[in-house]
């Protein structure tokens, strides 16, 4: 079976795009979201829109949370009080133009999706398998993906958060951070997007890395009263 996951989409609808047709073009069997469809960049309700209109299911992040609920803080880490004051305004702009009906879609989205493929266990999640908002790096110890997997009887999980890619095996089980469709963080400014391959109980996983017109969206993001800052990131990849 062949599947594609997208993470961290966060409002970048043009990168969305390209991630699905890089999905369809390599015959994906099933398309799954990881969360996380708005903040950033400002088409947050154009994204729950072409989910929901593909019927492209996916878990609840962060920012879905409390984006949903209109919450005070988006749960997010900050590296300075720079960015948590840029952050805050990010936040605040998704919530107000976020449609009723996009609040609803994010409430909506449960906090994993469970499923078998060829005898093995995959389970999806946004973060970690018990909170939304826990930052599993690749240099986390091995203790921390042994504790996270015994919280679960998947033989394989999936997650973003990190907008970073890459791929563990360890214990049996195989772990994959899908990075980020909308803003990745690890330097290289395409959308990412993880194709699975699974048969005879072998997970082979591809990150494939997707052009699209990033200098657009920076556009927009600025044209959109966003912080700069978010399209000075998305030109960085960072």
């Amino acid at each position: 079976m062949r599947i594609a996951i997208f993470g961290d989409i966060h409002g970048n609808i043009d990168a969305l795009r390209a991630a699905y047709q890089a999905a369809v073009e390599r015959k994906a069997e099933k398309i799954y979201h990881l969360g996380d469809i708005g903040g950033y960049a400002p088409f947050v309700n154009e994204v729950a829109g072409f989910l929901s209109e593909h019927e492209i299911e996916g878990v609840q992040g962060n920012y879905d949370e409390t984006v949903g609920n209109d919450s005070e803080h988006c749960g997010c880490r900050y590296e300075n009080e720079m960015q948590a004051r840029v952050m805050d305004l990010g936040f605040n702009w998704t919530k107000e133009h976020a449609t009723r009906k996009t609040k609803q879609y994010m409430l909506g989205l449960p906090s994993s999706i469970a499923f078998a493929c060829e005898n093995l266990k995959i389970m999806l999640f946004h973060a970690t398998p018990t909170k939304n908002n826990l930052y599993w790096t690749e240099d986390r110890d091995g203790g921390f993906s042994t504790r996270m997997a015994e919280k679960t009887d998947a033989d394989v999980l999936i997650y973003g958060h990190t907008h970073k890619p890459y791929r563990k095996d360890q214990g049996g089980r195989v772990f994959i951070n899908a990075g980020s469709v909308g803003k990745p963080k690890d330097g290289d400014t395409r959308a990412c997007v993880v194709l699975l391959e699974i048969k005879d109980r072998a997970v082979v996983s591809e990150f494939l890395r997707l052009p699209y017109d990033v200098e657009k969206v920076a556009s927009a993001i600025i044209e959109s009263g966003l912080p700069g800052y978010f399209a000075d990131r998305l030109r960085e990849g960072r």
